[in-house]
């Protein structure tokens, strides 16, 4: 009898131990959870995060005459609008209202407030993509983030575009190598920009 007793009790003692670490293990996951839910929505209200067809409010669907609404707490510049036109429409630069300068939009049709993006030049620094990467970055951060597409040789420099990913950069020329200097009739190649050039212009081509 006080063999079953004592088994009892102690069955009883798991059952209140098992308890509380029940409870603290389900408490861990929705607190997990509820982490992972805000650092999602957090991503996806970020007014400076680049991702695959978006950056911040602007997506590749974006229509000019939508500008207006999109930047309202913004200014807007129209460089190449028609005097006459009522819609927004052609190149615009969005700057925040204490004048710091963000983006350059490009239009596919100049004359078509109905027209998507095509092209975004990105000035602001705060301006990041998924894996981090901004306009401060160097060309080594981006290859060593992005695949390499191809290069193309300009004449100031080199364009690099990436494999699925809209953004593209241009390096300036002092920052090839000197035999890439001289060889200005061969293909470019990654190993003929220094890894620790600067990016010169940071751009997403969305005209796809």
């Amino acid at each position: 009898m006080v063999d079953y007793l004592l088994l009892l009790h102690q069955n009883m003692n798991k059952k209140i131990i098992k308890i509380p670490i029940v409870r603290m293990k389900k408490t861990l996951l929705l607190a997990t959870l509820v982490a992972l839910a805000f650092v999602q929505c957090k991503k996806k209200d970020d007014p400076f995060l680049i991702k695959e067809g978006a950056i911040g409010k602007l997506s590749s669907e974006t229509r000019v005459k939508q500008l207006d609404s999109i930047f309202a707490m913004d200014s807007i510049v129209k460089t190449s609008a028609s005097p006459n036109a009522l819609e927004t429409q052609g190149e615009v630069e969005i700057y925040e209202k204490g004048g710091k300068r963000l983006l350059f939009l490009s239009p596919k049709d100049y004359n078509d407030p109905n027209s998507t993006i095509s092209d975004v030049l990105i000035y602001d620094v705060r301006y990041k993509t998924e894996k981090g990467l901004t306009a401060d970055n160097t060309f080594k951060d981006f290859k060593d983030n992005y695949k390499i597409k191809h290069i193309e040789r300009i004449i100031n420099g080199a364009m690099i575009f990436f494999e699925d990913t809209d953004i593209y950069l241009t390096i300036d020329a002092k920052y090839l190598t000197p035999e890439a200097k001289n060889n200005t009739e061969e293909k470019l190649e990654a190993t003929d920009i220094v890894d620790n050039a600067p990016i010169k212009y940071f751009r997403l081509d969305w005209d796809k």
